[in-house]
């Protein structure tokens, strides 16, 4: 039997990085021609994932003679956005009240609501522009594997109710039902909600690209930002400076999620949190006989250190979670690769979910990075007298919410007072994050914090652990 470093079994063809699985499915794009040069423009984005995509997509269908422009330093979709877990959702990041305390309570029911519409909003896009993601509106499975997860998955029901969810938005299944939809393993509880579809994340972003450049936009690629600069005395514009060419332009929006540390004084706006999955071998029908998941919902748990999960689209198992959280110094992955250790933790919570899918092989591994504000809460605005815009901080929830900022930035760009402008997450200031060490010690005594709440309330009484509450004091969440 072949097999990872660390033995967990895997498949002959097994792959570990290389960007992700879901583009060694359909193959590695073939790279756009560089900046040529300095160039001026009306939009210049920085960075060519999910965020910069939608937002030069909708800016060029509401305005089609702006000058638009898009610079990225691998490929369009190289980074979360062709890595992630496919969960186009309606879950949004952050604290509702800390959202709330912004703009009123009914601001973030509005919030929340744009959120649902905006899942089908990115459905609607793929079938009006040919773009053949994998999709399927399965809706949305929470399961809970012991008392203390049960609680919790409870009382965060009953908090949605008052905001914005309803009972036909999510609900708690019964036993029966639970089983039915997918057969976890130690499940005693799980809620549904049908705002929710599997995309394969590789597919949308290239496709996405695609349309862009059709619509005019210069999506140039090989391409590295290294600062951005606001406009200056006497009418100097925007700038991009990039190791090709400086950019200027009226507006100049960051779109670079978890990359964000990389640009010259941004070091500390973002902390870029690292996410890894696997993915299996096709499973045999008698497994899925077993396991059951024939409305191919996208499936998460209420651990504090917890996975996210689609049945793909060929018959495999993509599971994921956050493995080694962090890089000292802010530093991302080489191109998707990730540690021997964490492969085998997703295998064993893999195993643990689904003994049914025990002896499948995995057949590739990969992580990326996420962008995470020191508030937890994602951000959107643009300044319309420095010129400068960004969205991100998406905190792992970013295939939809992506999608909802590029409308956002499009009103903000164009002086539209809209519905989309006024809700809470626009204009939000967050402070940044500590320096380094402080930074990195930090968010390993989190995690280590939560993997430890979670082996106390596997057997433990039904509340949540000591550990987690000291975890969320720490980080602010």
């Amino acid at each position: 039997m072949s097999g990872t470093a660390n033995g967990v079994p895997a498949t002959a063809e097994y792959v570990n990085g290389e960007v992700s699985y879901w583009y060694r499915e359909i193959g590695l794009p073939a790279r756009r021609a560089p900046l040529p040069g300095p160039r001026d423009y009306d939009v210049a984005i920085v960075g060519g994932g999910y965020t910069g995509l939608w937002t030069a997509y909708y800016l060029k269908t509401a305005q089609p003679d702006l000058r638009v422009a898009v610079l990225e330093r691998e490929f369009a979709g190289f980074g979360a956005s062709g890595r992630n877990g496919g969960w186009l959702s309606a879950e949004f990041a952050g604290s509702r009240e800390r959202h709330a305390a912004a703009r009123g309570r009914q601001a973030m029911i509005d919030l929340q609501h744009a959120m649902f519409a905006a899942v089908d909003e990115v459905i609607g896009f793929t079938r009006a522009e040919g773009v053949d993601a994998d999709v399927h509106k399965g809706g949305l499975l929470h399961v809970a594997t012991n008392a203390a997860q049960d609680r919790r998955l409870r009382a965060e029901l009953d908090d949605l109710r008052g905001w914005g969810f309803t009972d036909k938005d999510m609900w708690l299944l019964g036993p029966e039902e639970r089983e039915e939809r997918i057969r976890v393993a130690g499940a005693v509880s799980a809620t549904y909600s049908p705002h929710c579809a599997r995309v394969q994340p590789a597919k949308l972003a290239t496709g996405l690209a695609r349309v862009v450049a059709g619509l005019g936009v210069d999506v140039f690629e090989d391409t590295t930002v290294t600062e951005i600069l606001p406009r200056g005395h006497g009418g100097r514009a925007a700038r991009a400076v990039t190791t090709r060419g400086t950019v200027t332009a009226e507006f100049v929006i960051r779109a670079t999620e978890g990359f964000t540390a990389s640009i010259k004084g941004q070091r500390r706006q973002w902390l870029p949190m690292n996410s890894s999955m696997i993915v299996t071998e096709p499973l045999p029908d008698e497994v899925w006989r077993e396991i059951g998941w024939d409305g191919r919902e996208l499936l998460g748990d209420e651990a504090h250190a917890y996975c996210y999960a689609q049945r793909t689209a060929d018959g495999r198992i993509a599971i994921g979670g956050r493995g080694v959280p962090y890089r000292y110094g802010s530093r991302t992955d080489t191109r998707g690769a990730t540690q021997p250790q964490t492969v085998a933790a997703l295998h064993t919570i893999l195993r643990t979910l689904f003994p049914a899918a025990a002896g499948a092989k995995v057949h590739h591994s990969w992580c990326g990075v996420l962008g995470v504000p020191r508030d937890w809460c994602s951000t959107v605005d643009l300044d319309h007298r420095t010129g400068l815009g960004w969205a991100g901080g998406y905190v792992g929830s970013g295939v939809t919410t992506t999608n909802l900022a590029g409308r956002t930035l499009r009103d903000l760009v164009l002086r539209r007072d809209t519905e989309l402008t006024a809700l809470p997450w626009v204009g939000r200031r967050v402070r940044r994050w500590e320096p380094e060490p402080l930074r990195w010690i930090g968010v390993q005594a989190i995690y280590a914090l939560f993997r430890a709440a979670d082996r106390a309330e596997r057997s433990g009484p039904p509340r949540t652990s000591a550990y987690a509450r000291l975890a969320g004091l720490i980080s602010g969440r």
